[in-house]
């Protein structure tokens, strides 16, 4: 699930733990995966997933620095090298796909692309994403390293790692993922508590980390939970534009647009210059059918965040709903291009391509979207009707050349 307010709170999180692990903040992105089961995980060197669920479960700050420090850890010690070579053995693995299946194909490994074109969701992942306990090991040291440097306290990752021990004394299928990807016992508890009494009294926490924590939770919270649950929660936040930002969302579920709306009008009133809260507000009078309003929101958005890929991926949409073709065109072709991997911009690329009687480059972002998803024989049918309408030798046409090569591939290891 991509929302581009949860995705910079969390990033405000783990700015200071990458920086500590010598990885780029700007080259690492935490994303969320909608599952209420607690994993996280990485299938690459340039993201960390992270489940809602694990998300929701957390109770503070410190503890979900410590799940990114940890999965950091795994970037920055090289045991993602390990998880390539086991993709290969990963088979029937779908949902999730984070990098194009075209662009591996084209560099010449079939294989890899149909691995990370595909998902997480089959006992395959199993295979493609379990931890040696040595890695584990591994990680945890280094995680509570990375954790005090950057001001953190570890015994947060005591406290998450407390969550699953003794889960492996239960069945496989009653366990959460997390503890079956990333193997717990007593001894590397034990480990990890030393570890952590020894530089917890190094660690001076940011207040910072609380809002931002709170943030996140709270607007993941206030779109998985009912509202009623979230109004009952609503004064536990951090900060009062939080807990205005729950309790507009909540209206907003329970179809009162008038206070979703008065709500959402008071909190950009109070921070006129927070392009979330702009892009928030969009969102709901986008969802209530007033798109000309939400015209004016999501343009405030990105005017104050003119290269977040996301905000542009949503002022796109409603320039498209408006009508505005051409306009919309633009806007999606700058957000594709800062993030590629946002199916909805590209769907919404397609029909402005479309709308605009460009019908190759509407045929090439559709069967790209198709890549994306791990849907190959659809992504080739689409990458075949672009090829015959785009010029030979062209940057699309070579594109398209890429997903046929990966449909292609794909097709042979079927056959």
């Amino acid at each position: 699930m991509r929302d581009p307010d949860i995705e910079n709170a969390l990033n405000q999180l783990a700015k200071p733990v990458l920086s500590a692990a010598g990885l780029s903040p700007a080259r690492v992105r935490i994303l969320v995966v909608q599952d209420r089961n607690m994993n996280a995980f990485v299938i690459d060197n340039k993201h960390i997933f992270i489940h809602s669920g694990m998300i929701m479960r957390v109770k503070d700050a410190a503890e979900l620095q410590a799940v990114i420090a940890h999965e950091a850890a795994h970037l920055a010690n090289g045991h993602i090298a390990r998880r390539t070579v086991n993709a290969r053995l990963a088979r029937n693995v779908a949902g999730i796909g984070m990098a194009l299946a075209a662009a591996a194909a084209a560099s010449g490994s079939s294989e890899a692309a149909t691995a990370l074109g595909a998902g997480i969701s089959s006992s395959a992942s199993r295979v493609f994403m379990g931890h040696t306990r040595a890695e584990e090991s591994s990680a945890d040291q280094s995680a509570i390293r990375y954790l005090s440097r950057g001001g953190v306290d570890p015994k947060g990752l005591v406290r998450v790692i407390e969550i699953f021990a003794g889960q492996e004394l239960v069945s496989a299928t009653r366990q959460d993922p997390y503890a079956r990807t990333h193997p717990i016992s007593r001894d590397r508890l034990r480990h990890a508590k030393a570890l952590a009494d020894t530089y917890s009294k190094k660690a001076t926490a940011d207040p910072e980390f609380d809002y931002w924590f709170s943030r996140a939770k709270g607007k993941l919270t206030a779109f998985l939970r009912s509202p009623k649950w979230t109004r009952s929660r609503a004064d536990d936040s951090a900060a009062p534009d939080i807990e205005l930002m729950r309790r507009a969302i909540s209206h907003h579920r329970d179809s009162n647009t008038d206070k979703a709306v008065a709500a959402m009008q008071k909190l950009v009133a109070a921070h006129p210059r927070d392009p979330f809260y702009h892009e928030l507000y969009g969102q709901i009078l986008m969802e209530s059918r007033n798109t000309r309003a939400a015209l004016t929101a999501y343009r405030d958005a990105v005017n104050l965040a003119p290269d977040d890929a996301l905000i542009l991926g949503s002022y796109g949409h409603a320039l498209l709903a408006e009508g505005d073709s051409a306009n919309a065109l633009k806007t999606l072709e700058k957000s594709r291009s800062s993030d590629g991997n946002n199916a909805r911009v590209m769907r919404d690329l397609g029909q402005a391509y479309a709308k605009s009687g460009q019908m190759g480059m509407a045929s090439l972002v559709t069967a790209e979207r198709y890549a994306l998803r791990g849907r190959i024989e659809d992504a080739g049918i689409h990458a075949k009707r672009a090829s015959d309408l785009l010029p030979r030798g062209s940057a699309g046409w070579q594109r398209a050349q890429d997903v046929l090569l990966a449909a292609e591939a794909a097709g042979k290891k079927r056959r």
